[in-house]
Order: C-alpha cells, then sequence, then structure tokens
C-alpha cells in the first residue's frame, strides 16, 4: 500500500557503496513507499547489512528475467533506486517483510559478492531541487492534475492523501515520479521511466501514459454505461409488455401476436397444402408461437411459413382443350415451326381423350440459333393452352443451390429457382421456361445441371424437395421446355430426359415472309407509324436481309427494320409532313449506309481452295479450306484454330489421298519431298468437328493433282480411310448459307437425303442443287475440274500395257 513522503525524512547522505536488493516484477520510484516481501537468503542478508552498517539505505535492481533465483551482473537493468528501510518484520514462513521508501536514482557502477551478499558501487543522480519555469512545464503539470481528477472520476482509486500531495508538488521530476506511482504499468514500462533522469522528458512521457490510461477508463465506463442501459431498457420493455397484457387481459382484447398465430393457422387451411406438409407448418407455428416476436429466429420462422402458406399446392388452371383455337393462335404468333406445332396438338389432343390430371408435363428441349423463336414460343404455347407464364435464364448460373435452393441455417435463404418460379407463376401447372440451359456452370458450389436431373424427371420431379422448404412439392404437372443453342454442352443425363425439338434457321423466303406478316407490323407499332405511310417491297426487303444481316434467326432483321422505321419517324417529326414512304433499295441504302456484308463466293477456281460448309450457335457459315504444299519432308501442317476432331479429319484425308496416289496419277515420292498446310481461314475462331472431312480431303487431292477446284460448288461430310462419306448435322443452317453465298451445287451426305428434303421445303430449294454423295470420288469428280478425264487417261494407259 502507497503511503505519503515527506521530504523532511532524508537528512543523512547517501553511502557510494550499498547492499543490493534484486526484485523481481516491481519498480520503486523516488518518494515512492511500498512494501516488499523478501525470502531469498542473500536479499535478507542484504536488508541485515542495509539496517546494520548503511543508515538503513540499499539498492533496489530490477532482474530483467523474473525466474532466475540467482542474478548476475547481466541479469539486471543498471539503473535502479536507492531506497531507504522505513520498518522491518519478521514473518513466520522466515521471510522478510520491509516497508521501503524511493530515494534517489543510480546507476550501478560495480556489482561483487562478498559472503552470501551482494554489494554495488553506484552513481547517484541528483534530482535538481529548482527547475526552470516553462509554458510547456506548466502545460504539462496543468494536465495532469486535470488528467488524474477525471481518472478518479471514472473510479481509479488513489489514496486521498497522495492525491493531495501530487496537487501540491511543483518540482516536474518529483511530480513525474510520483504520478507514474500510481500507473498501471508493467514492471518494464515502469523501468523504461526510471531510465529517464531529465526531469521535464519523464514529466513528458508520464503525462502520455496518464492520458492513454484515462482514454482506457473512458472506453470501459462507456462500456459498462451502455450495457447497464441495455439491462434497463430490457426489464422495463419486459415489465411494461407483462402489464399491457394483463390490462388487454382484463378488458378483453386480443393480442396482436396471437392474431397474427390465428391468421397463419387460418392460412395454413386454406392452403391446401399435403398432410405432411401441413405437419411440418403447424410445427414451426408452434415454435414461433413460443418465441418472443422480436426475437430473430422468429422472423425466419415467418418467412417459411409465408413461403408455404403462398405456394398454390392445389390451385391449377384448366387447359383449353380445342385444338383449332390453340393451331390459331400458334399460327398467329410463330410462322412455319411445324414440328413444335404438332407437338402442342398432339399434347392436348391426349389430354382431351383422357380426361383427367394423371397425364404428365412434357419436358421439351428447343435447339437452335438465336433469333429464331424459341423463347417467345413458349409464350404462344402457354396462351394456346390457357396456363400461366413463367420464365427463369439459367445462362451463367453455377450454384447447385440456385436450382435446390439454400437451407434456412444461412443468413437471407430463399428456395431456388424453380419454387419460387411456381410461386410467381400462382398455380401448380405452368408452362414454366428455363432458358439458356446449354450455359449452365460448375464450381465448388455444385454443379447445377445435376441438380435439375431431377427437376425434368417425371418420375422424381413427383417429390421434388427444395432445400429451403424441407417437404416435397408435385411438379409433374409442370410443363417444363428448355431452351439451348446447341446440345453438346448439355450433359447427357440432362439430355436423355427432354424431348429435343430442332429449330432450324430461316432461309431469305421464310425470313421475307416473317418480315412482312410478323416483324414490320410489330415495328409500325413500336415506332407509332401508321402502315398507310410506310411501304417495303420485295427487292428493298431482300437487299436489307441480304446485305445487313448474316444470322440464321430474325433478331437482327428485326433492329434493321426498326432502324429504317426510326429514320422516317425523324424525318416526319422534323418536316411535320406525311407521306408514304415506299422502301426500295436505293432508300434502304440511304437510311441504313453501305452495306455491311457481300457474297462471300470465290470468283475463280483455285487450286487447294474448297468451300467448305460449318454449323455455329449463330446459323450456317461457309468456309474457306486451303491447302498449299512446300518442300520438306512429308508433314502435315494445321493451322486456324482447329480442334482434335478436325486434325484428325485432315490425317485422315491425307491419308486417302496417299493411298490412292497412283490411280489419281500423282507421284507418292511427292509425299516425302513435300509439306502439306492445311489452313482455316478465320483462325482465332476455335473450329472443330468432322464435317469438313470430304471439304480437306478435296482441298489435298486438288493440291497434288493441280487441277483446281470449282468456287461455285460447297460441301460437307465425315470422310472414312476409306473414302465413304458419312452423314452430319446442321444441314439445313449449312445449304441456307451456301445459298446466301450464291452457290450453285451443294454435295451433301446420302444418309442425310431424307432429313434434308424433309426439313427444307421446296421453294428454299429453289436456285440451288443438292447433290448427294456416298464417296470421296464422287465429290472430286464433281467439284475438282478435269478430275474425271485425268482418272480415265490413267485407266486407258493400263489397258495398253
Amino acid at each position: 500500500m502507497l503511503q505519503p513522503f515527506e521530504e523532511e525524512q532524508i537528512e543523512v547522505p547517501i553511502p557510494e557503496e550499498l547492499p543490493l536488493l534484486p526484485v523481481r516484477d516491481l519498480v520503486i520510484f523516488p518518494y515512492m513507499v511500498f512494501p516488499i516481501f523478501v525470502g531469498r537468503p542473500f536479499s535478507i542478508k542484504a536488508i541485515e547489512e542495509a539496517i546494520e552498517n548503511h543508515d538503513r539505505y540499499i539498492f533496489l535492481a530490477l532482474q530483467k528475467d523474473k525466474d532466475i533465483e540467482e542474478p548476475g551482473g547481466d541479469d539486471l537493468y543498471q539503473i535502479g533506486t536507492v531506497a531507504t528501510i522505513l520498518r522491518m518484520m519478521r514473518l513466520d514462513d522466515d521471510r522478510i517483510k520491509i516497508l521501503v521508501q524511493g530515494v534517489a536514482r543510480g546507476k550501478i557502477q560495480e556489482l561483487r559478492k562478498e559472503s552470501d551478499l551482494y554489494k554495488v558501487k553506484i552513481q547517484v543522480f541528483e534530482e535538481k531541487e529548482t527547475y526552470e519555469e516553462n509554458i510547456e512545464v506548466e502545460a504539462l503539470k496543468h494536465s495532469i492534475r486535470d488528467l488524474i481528477d477525471k481518472a478518479v472520476s471514472l473510479g481509479k482509486q488513489i489514496i486521498p492523501d497522495l492525491l493531495d500531495i501530487i496537487k501540491s508538488v511543483e518540482e516536474p521530476g518529483k511530480l513525474a515520479d510520483l504520478v507514474a506511482s500510481i500507473l498501471d504499468l508493467k514492471s518494464e514500462e515502469a523501468q523504461k521511466i526510471l531510465e529517464i533522469v531529465d526531469p521535464l522528458e519523464r514529466l513528458r512521457k508520464v503525462h502520455d501514459l496518464l492520458l492513454k490510461e484515462v482514454g482506457l477508463l473512458e472506453i470501459q465506463h462507456k462500456i459498462r454505461t451502455a450495457a447497464r442501459e441495455s439491462m434497463e431498457k430490457d426489464q422495463r420493455e419486459y415489465f411494461l409488455r407483462q402489464q399491457i397484457k394483463a390490462i388487454q387481459e382484463e378488458l378483453g382484447e386480443r393480442d396482436e401476436r396471437q392474431e397474427e398465430i390465428e391468421q397463419y393457422r387460418k392460412k395454413i387451411e386454406e392452403s391446401g397444402m399435403p398432410e405432411d406438409v401441413k405437419k411440418e407448418a403447424e410445427k414451426q407455428l408452434k415454435r414461433l408461437e413460443k418465441m418472443h416476436p422480436d426475437s430473430a429466429e422468429a422472423g425466419v420462422i415467418r418467412t417459411y411459413l409465408d413461403w408455404l402458406v403462398e405456394l398454390p399446392w392445389n390451385k391449377r388452371t384448366k387447359d383449353k382443350l380445342d385444338l383449332k383455337r390453340a393451331k390459331k393462335i400458334l399460327d398467329e404468333d410463330h410462322y412455319d415451326l411445324e414440328k413444335v406445332k404438332e407437338r402442342i396438338l398432339e399434347y392436348l389432343a391426349v389430354q382431351k381423350l383422357k380426361k383427367d390430371r394423371a397425364i404428365k408435363g412434357p419436358i421439351l428441349c428447343f435447339v437452335g440459333p438465336p433469333g429464331v423463336g424459341k423463347t417467345s414460343l413458349g409464350k404462344s404455347i402457354a396462351r394456346a393452352l390457357g396456363r400461366k407464364f413463367v420464365r427463369q435464364s439459367l445462362g451463367g448460373v453455377r450454384d447447385e443451390a440456385e436450382i435446390r435452393g439454400h437451407r434456412r441455417t444461412y443468413v437471407g435463404a430463399l428456395p431456388g429457382r424453380i419454387i419460387q418460379a411456381i410461386k410467381q407463376a400462382g398455380t401448380k401447372n405452368p408452362v414454366l421456361m428455363l432458358d439458356e440451359v446449354d450455359k449452365l456452370a460448375s464450381d465448388f458450389r455444385g454443379d447445377p445441371a445435376s441438380a435439375l436431373l431431377e427437376v425434368l424427371d417425371p418420375e422424381q420431379n413427383k417429390e421434388f424437395v427444395d432445400h429451403y422448404l424441407g417437404v416435397p412439392f408435385d411438379l409433374s404437372e409442370v410443363m417444363f421446355i428448355c431452351t439451348a443453342n446447341r446440345i453438346d454442352t448439355i450433359p447427357r443425363p440432362l439430355l436423355d430426359r427432354m424431348e429435343v425439338i430442332r429449330i432450324p434457321g430461316y432461309s431469305e423466303e421464310e425470313k421475307l415472309y416473317i418480315a412482312k406478316n410478323y416483324l414490320i407490323p410489330r415495328q409500325l407499332k413500336e415506332t407509332g407509324l401508321k402502315p398507310k405511310y410506310v411501304e417495303f417491297t420485295d427487292a428493298g426487303l431482300k437487299f436489307l436481309i441480304r446485305h445487313y444481316t448474316r444470322e440464321a434467326g430474325v433478331r437482327s432483321l428485326e433492329r434493321q427494320i426498326n432502324a429504317v422505321l426510326r429514320k422516317i419517324a425523324k424525318e416526319i417529326a422534323l418536316s411535320g409532313k406525311k407521306k408514304k414512304y415506299r422502301i426500295t433499295k436505293s432508300l434502304v441504302k440511304k437510311f441504313l449506309g453501305a452495306p455491311l456484308y457481300m457474297p462471300e463466293k470465290e470468283k475463280e477456281d483455285e487450286i487447294g481452295v474448297v468451300t467448305g460448309l460449318a454449323w455455329t450457335e449463330v446459323g450456317g457459315e461457309i468456309l474457306k479450306i486451303e491447302a498449299t504444299k512446300m518442300p520438306g519432308k512429308g508433314q502435315l501442317i494445321l493451322t486456324g484454330s482447329l480442334g482434335d476432331v478436325m486434325k484428325e479429319s485432315a490425317m485422315t484425308a491425307l491419308s486417302y489421298v496417299k493411298s490412292k496416289a497412283e490411280e489419281y496419277r500423282i507421284d507418292p515420292k511427292d509425299f516425302q519431298k513435300y509439306d502439306v498446310h492445311v489452313h482455316v481461314p478465320a483462325g482465332a475462331i476455335p473450329k472443330d468437328g468432322p464435317s469438313a472431312g470430304i471439304s480437306i480431303a478435296t482441298a489435298i487431292c486438288s493440291l497434288f493433282t493441280q487441277l483446281p477446284v470449282r468456287s461455285d460448288v460447297a460441301m460437307t461430310g465425315e470422310i472414312t480411310l476409306r473414302g465413304k462419306v458419312l452423314p452430319v448435322g446442321g444441314l439445313k443452317e449449312k445449304i441456307l448459307a451456301a445459298k446466301r453465298a450464291g452457290i450453285k451445287d451443294v454435295i451433301l451426305p446420302k444418309d442425310n437425303k431424307d432429313e434434308v428434303m424433309e426439313d427444307i421445303p421446296p421453294f428454299a430449294r429453289r436456285d440451288i442443287n443438292l447433290i448427294f454423295v456416298e464417296h470421296i470420288d464422287e465429290v472430286f469428280k464433281i467439284a475438282i475440274k478435269d478430275f474425271e478425264k485425268r482418272i480415265k487417261k490413267k485407266r486407258g494407259r493400263k489397258k495398253k500395257d
């Protein structure tokens, strides 16, 4: 316990040599009175020596490591405190308790041990009795006194007598030491203050430490006050609620909370949910009833119950089974697409004959390039059936919880997209369109495509369990329609659950009809123009289709029609005069500027250059395949961002031409003397697939026979090592691409003939000659000039021999 210090007690001069008392975790400052318990023999000896021979003076030095029992010179801090022993008392356990008072700072000059006793020669630092006063000293003293008052007001315990002494002391050094003695410091921090000899610098340091301690006291006080106020507020609210409850009971009024519970109970009864779901809802309602209404868990349960009671467990729209009406609606909204319309009418016919709800909703997948009407077709189907229509885009979805929902343990959890769509529809048998199903992704959060397996399986989706709901919901009556641009990116198990309906691109004639009957009327309405002021000529529309769009669908065509109509609207708005505009080629060019696309076909027949046909996500394209040779060692060089399958097609083609070298009058040594380089332009675009096989073979054969390839012939088909031409896909898009490019003859695999004749209407086959082949030799005879003559000459020579 600290005791007040009075300066008159120090009268005897301090000896140069004193006994040493090492202290473990305590720093005694000058002017400080403090009790010390001593137990080590050499320390007890030092106290006895001090009392007997050194006028009660002893030197106190802090140990660097408190666990060392017998410290040496390196284990002690060199600067310590000269102290005088005021009292000594022996305890029962052979320890001594002394009361010491700090006198002055001192530094160890020499340390020695003699007869179980440490003695030190010291240099005493004389404290200036007077100190030149300045503004900084005065400011520091005033600030320290104010801070001490504040610390006391915040609960710091200081002996009142010591507080009075601190307020009366004027010497900076003495004030600093007294204040340091009351601070809550670690021994290392206290030692650093003790080692500061300059009084002003020591006063600054002590001031900073006191300021920090007062700051901590303020924070602690604030925390305690806030905690106390919060407890008082909670208690006050609790008592008030209890009083309100008692008053309401006396008056016979209903509790709002009880009303909420009753409303939920009523909604559960009216929702028509299955018995097992109803049990779960009632269980959660009982939990809510027992909880505090403002708790976080109560909010989670309310949201969950809202979802349960708002889902259409037993609500469905009645299908309109009038087939003639449905056909009329489908024809009004979309041109052609006969396969899709036929499938919907078949569904309605079966539903009509069955006359019950046991029929499962079909799961269709529309596959085709952008802009052919896949998404809008879903709306038309819903309108024809008289069902609600909801759409969910799956493009870029990579989290499995997006489909199945998040568990309620997560903050902000919600059901998945399927249940959200059902709630949005308000019926359990809507037309639900899952757009861009081919663009699903997967990562560490799961594979959403795998989660769709259950949704799109009629045998499983009768009891689809969303993670958020945790109870089964019947999806078997939902009519699912998926859309995709390509099939190869859809996982095979998922594809197996869907009925794929391909929607190919449109021919020029079909686009012309769609523009006249669908796009132009819609855009006239959008731009506010009346049909009597605008007339599109066939020539003008064809020019717009050929030279300003290049697509399988009609989305870009509609944008260009809109651009033309906007120009007309601007002219009418500026001039204020309404006149009839007849849209011709020249007017299209005037409004839209220079043509964006020109015909792509080669103007001249060239050796080693073949026009191939390719299928892309946006429709068909013509593909120029070039081959050249240069002196080398018979290597095959392939460029143009080709995939593995396309590279293998090129190797197969070269191997076949090599095997027929003698028949085609090619010197076999040429294959060893020359390197063959096959390139497919637009090298930055990745290309893959086997359908360029006959095109590459034709280019290589032309290269080694030095016969040109016809520029007005395009081809597609896979080749085998025996020269057979195998079927490929995407033929309608490829044929339309050839027609756009002005190609006369298109060579196709014979196995695709029935498909082509069925998919492509007669008017689309006009002005183009489709040639179906079984063997690559037939391709060479058609596409390579004078190839047949070359073969005949070779055969004639064999007969003479």
